[in-house]
């Protein structure tokens, strides 16, 4: 070969190999954290919950209903968006993949942010077993941080993680629907916006208007994602959702999900400390069965008292409750000797209860007196209760004046 043809050929490129190794990557994204930011600034969210589901599954219509049902207020983490980054855009325009180690990277920097301290909202991570293995890591690293800071005066900078996996599941057939409705929607809104020239277009992907990509979509997801979702029920609080039907009954699916976990939220002494008390879920639960069978007991067991207890509320309550149907609250003081039977009291919260009213009742003693001792100079008084009874209702919503 002469020296002419040398220069004629064309160099081969080296293959930019993807490290798929979860520790070499969370070890070296880590390290960098550490670099970037310092050990003690390592702040990452009180609570992360991981929102994962098939195309056309409403993980946007979902994201603000599972923010507030959380008291979470900031905006989710849509890691499609995160990869649309200079960074990753860069990576993309040059030939190369957004690969596992740039996707843990950008997302764990994102998690740093202020406005995630106290939790945020992952739309579309993990997306692989090497996503779910990284994850892993670094909730054992936020772990590692609590317990070596617990005892510093920056404790409450660094609290034990909760993780939250919710999986919303819709069917093959379900899938393609939807993603054929959301490309039939933004068709429609894109005319508008040509016709009047308000607003701005939005892209619209092959998924969205061919049976045959969006049905591959949907393939894709089970083959590359379920298996990685699938494993978190394995490490985390998991939530398989049913997002089958129309939005309100699938939020339904998602408020009984997420309802109250103190022991997955609170400090593990902090849960000893409040675990005797009970929640107001489990009291209000069988409330209405409860307050029946303590009425048929009243009837059954106490029939003239019960009886008693009822005339009064009839004569001498309701006529001033009724005078005061606009307003919804009625401020009632009785010394009737019936109620310093103890069990009296109980029957006419009930009642009361029952026919939709709210009551508390508050006993004062009143001191009236009886007589004067002319020796000592001292009053002897009588001891009386007076019992002092709010009852709050829905008021009139007729207009007055």
């Amino acid at each position: 070969m002469n020296d002419a043809s040398a220069e004629q050929t064309t160099p081969v490129q080296p293959t930019i190999l993807e490290v798929k190794d979860a520790q070499v990557i969370f070890s070296t994204v880590w390290e960098s954290l550490v670099t970037e930011y310092g050990y003690e600034h390592l702040l990452f969210p009180k609570e992360l919950i991981l929102l994962g589901g098939a195309p056309g599954s409403g993980k946007g219509t979902q994201t603000n209903y599972i923010l507030n049902a959380r008291g979470l207020t900031c905006a989710p983490i849509v890691v499609s968006s995160l990869l649309k980054s200079p960074e990753a855009r860069a990576k993309i325009d040059s030939g190369q993949l957004v690969g596992d180690k740039d996707v843990v990277g950008i997302i764990f920097r994102e998690l740093l942010k202020k406005e995630y301290r106290d939790g945020a909202l992952l739309d579309g991570f993990p997306r692989t077993r090497v996503q779910v293995e990284c994850l892993k890591m670094l909730v054992d690293r936020i772990n590692q941080l609590y317990t070596e800071y617990s005892n510093t005066s920056l404790a409450i900078n660094f609290r034990r993680p909760i993780v939250h996996a919710m999986v919303l599941f819709v069917t093959e057939k379900t899938s393609v629907e939807r993603q054929l409705l959301r490309g039939e929607e933004i068709i429609a809104h894109n005319a508008k916006v040509k016709e009047t020239g308000i607003g701005k277009t939005l892209e619209i992907r092959e998924t969205d208007i061919e049976i045959a990509s969006a049905t591959k979509r949907y393939q894709v997801f089970k083959e590359q994602t379920w298996d990685a979702l699938q494993s978190l029920k394995e490490i985390y609080h998991y939530h398989f959702i049913n997002a089958e039907g129309p939005i309100d009954e699938v939020e339904a699916n998602v408020y009984k999900e997420l309802r109250y976990q103190s022991s997955l939220e609170l400090d593990p002494q902090t849960h000893d400390r409040l675990s005797p008390l009970p929640i107001a879920y489990e009291i209000t639960l069988h409330a209405r069965q409860e307050l029946v069978k303590r009425l048929d007991s009243y009837e059954i067991n106490h029939p003239e008292l019960f009886n008693d207890v009822v005339q009064i509320i009839k004569t001498e309550f309701i006529p001033i409750i009724s005078r005061h149907a606009f307003s919804g609250t009625a401020r009632i003081s009785t010394e009737n000797e019936i109620f310093q039977k103890q069990q009296s009291l109980a029957m006419l919260i009930d009642v009361f209860s029952e026919r939709g009213f709210q009551v508390t009742i508050d006993k004062q003693m009143q001191y009236i007196p009886e007589r004067f001792d002319s020796s000592t100079g001292r009053i002897h008084n009588q001891e009386k209760p007076v019992y002092r009874i709010q009852i709050g209702f829905a008021g009139s919503t007729i207009r007055r004046g």
